[in-house]
């Protein structure tokens, strides 16, 4: 009787969902990794025979180490320069007092609501041979470079003010939780502010500095959007293009591919295995036992007070032109746009909504008109379906990678300390030790073709690379959603579990009446974060490039490139900004609802539903209880 009863409809579920997991894990994890390494050592060379050094051995006698070295040097420029800019606008927002504070931490916080094609964008807008800054410099330096916003120095400079978003995120938390009472002491023992800052303050933020660090070597070495659109030839890029390559064209296109795969990857196993390494050492502060809030710190000396104000005003002014800019050319109509030149006597919604025709004049002196070929983002096919692919497949794919975690996790904390919730745990993070190029392009080159292990079909083929698109998406948000979700269930009083159960609780309904509404808020959060970043995500896209399964970022993209031929997509680059200003709207909705009402704690929410409460009250002419 006892064995009878333990197959219960419990027990085939977690069979059934174990034996999902490995079917998951193998195939959309392992296998289509380990078919690119093979790749590498099963290539013919020119005789036709298998060489497993063919493709070493061009990648040495070639060009490919140049990428490799492009790649590490962007790596190790942006340390230095995104931990200068970084470490600048969070003590001059949050540890020194600097007047117009809120409102400069506003604008650096700016790269948290667009990133990628759309900050690229608004840089080019600005910095390009024809852009706006670049012309005014060059009425001041008749003399200057007006191409020097391409490659290297370009990348750079476009990536180290993008990068900084990391440091107003953790670095702020974490010098906002700084002990006051220990700057207090050492500044009563004589010690200046910068001693005070060098010796005290910042030996507490070197373990989320190294953290910050190790992520921005690997953001640099995998770069993709700004070295594509901005001219410079690093790894990624080069990935991409190998990728969409054939063997008529060049020699073994896909195993070099893979090569530059695996090069990345095994950067990135370095870099996190370091980092994991520095992270259990320990680093602990001792502090009082009644911790202070931070003060911020005067700085007496008046030239370096006003060194700083200058310093942190011209940062402002560098993330917010761009902003300001895009916003203001949305509004303008096509000759504006083209010349870079504001008009403020002509605003329009052409590049938000409806269509107008295009006349211009043939080379034969003819008077042509193109009907609608000026048309608004809402209004434009190719964008409103961009727009509605991308939000579908992001919403499906960050509401999979939370439903697998939830589970995943719950299944973790019931069997901790056991061997299976250390494997499904580690199973989770291995994208992490990847890069998300690797996994894109092992996607593509595994399921271009009729695969058994998925039935036969061929996942890249025509619409299915939707399909591909999403898994893809979801495999890279595991190991985020992971770490956050894994930190919300620590919050769970196991005494509630028990009390349920010993109100006669299934497990099921224990998890969703109890579990589920402590983690919900948190749940929540990790969604809208992922959605955020694969709304607008371009490196995936252009792994996957495929007239079907052309996402937001590459339908904007592409018009840009195609602007004005034949007479089409006359306004791309208007379009193009009105897409900008929509993403830093969904994408500042969005931040809003995770840090700024869903970062209350239960009394704020409260009170918050009385004040509505009461206004709503006042509106209706009815009493509030």
């Amino acid at each position: 009787m006892q064995k009878a009863d333990t197959f219960d409809a419990g027990f085939i579920a977690k069979i059934f969902g174990l034996v999902l997991f490995l079917y998951l894990f193998l195939g959309f994890m392992v296998l289509p990794c380990l078919n690119t390494l093979t790749s590498i050592f099963t290539t013919k060379n020119a005789s036709g025979v298998i060489d497993p050094l063919a493709v070493v051995k061009f990648f040495m006698a070639g060009t490919m180490p140049l990428f490799v070295w492009n790649s590490l040097k962007l790596a190790i420029c942006l340390v230095v320069t995104v931990n200068v800019v970084g470490i600048s606008i969070v003590l001059l927002t949050e540890y020194f007092d600097i007047k117009g504070a809120s409102i400069l931490r506003m604008g650096y916080m700016t790269t948290l609501i667009y990133s990628g094609v759309a900050l690229v964008t608004g840089y080019q807008f600005l910095y390009d041979s024809n852009g706006m800054m670049t012309t005014w410099l060059a009425q001041i330096f008749p003399h200057m470079n007006r191409q020097w916003f391409s490659g290297f120095n370009a990348v750079l400079f476009t990536m180290t003010f993008a990068c900084t978003s990391n440091h107003a995120l953790f670095l702020r938390n974490a010098i906002r939780g700084i002990d006051y009472n220990t700057v207090e002491a050492a500044r009563n023992l004589g010690a200046s502010p910068f001693k005070v800052l060098f010796k005290v303050v910042m030996p507490t933020l070197l373990p989320t500095l190294f953290s910050l660090t190790v992520m921005t070597f690997i953001t640099g070495l995998c770069a993709m959007s700004a070295p594509t659109l901005l001219g410079y030839n690093s790894i990624n890029p080069e990935i991409v293009r190998l990728a969409g390559s054939s063997a008529a064209d060049e020699s073994f296109p896909q195993a070099r591919a893979a090569l530059l795969s695996i090069i990345l990857a095994m950067f990135t196993v370095i870099l996190l295995s370091v980092l994991n390494h520095y992270e259990r050492k320990g680093h602990y502060l001792s502090v009082s036992k009644t911790k202070a809030k931070l003060v911020k710190q005067k700085i007496n000396n008046p030239f370096w007070n006003i060194a700083a104000h200058v310093y942190a005003y011209v940062l402002f002014i560098i993330y917010m032109t761009p902003v300001v800019m895009i916003v203001l050319f949305s509004f303008q109509n096509y000759p504006a746009i083209r010349s870079k030149m504001l008009n403020f006597t002509d605003w329009t919604f052409i590049n938000y909504f409806g269509t107008q025709n295009y006349e211009y004049m043939t080379s034969r002196g003819r008077l042509r008109t193109r009907v609608g070929s000026i048309s608004g983002v809402f209004s434009n096919s190719d964008a409103v379906g961009g727009i509605r692919l991308s939000f579908i497949m992001s919403a499906i794919a960050a509401a999979l990678a939370c439903v697998i975690v939830v589970l995943a996790v719950s299944y973790i904390f019931k069997h901790r300390n056991k061997t299976r919730a250390l494997i499904t745990e580690s199973c989770l993070l291995f994208p992490w030790l990847l890069p998300t190029i690797l996994i894109c392009y092992s996607f593509r080159i595994f399921f271009n073709k009729e695969v058994w292990y998925v039935f036969g079909q061929n996942l890249y083929w025509r619409e299915n690379v939707r399909f591909l698109i999403i898994m893809a998406y979801t495999v890279t948000k595991l190991p985020f959603a992971l770490r956050m979700i894994k930190a919300a269930f620590y919050a769970i009083d196991d005494e509630l579990e028990d009390a349920a159960k010993n109100l006669g609780a299934s497990p099921v309904y224990t998890f969703l009446k109890v579990k589920l509404p402590i983690i919900l808020p948190s749940v929540l959060a990790v969604f809208a974060l992922n959605f955020n970043a694969l709304f607008t995500e371009y490196d995936m896209g252009a792994t996957f490039q495929s007239s079907y399964g052309k996402t937001y970022a590459m339908i904007i993209q592409n018009m840009t490139m195609e602007e004005g031929r034949e007479g089409y997509n006359i306004n791309a680059s208007g379009r193009r900004c009105a897409s900008t200003v929509f993403i830093m709207i969904v994408s500042g909705i969005i931040l809003y609802l995770v840090y700024g009402v869903g970062a209350r704690d239960l009394g704020e929410r409260l009170e918050a539903r009385k004040k509505w409460r009461k206004r709503w009250a006042r509106l209706t002419g009815k009493k509030t209880e």
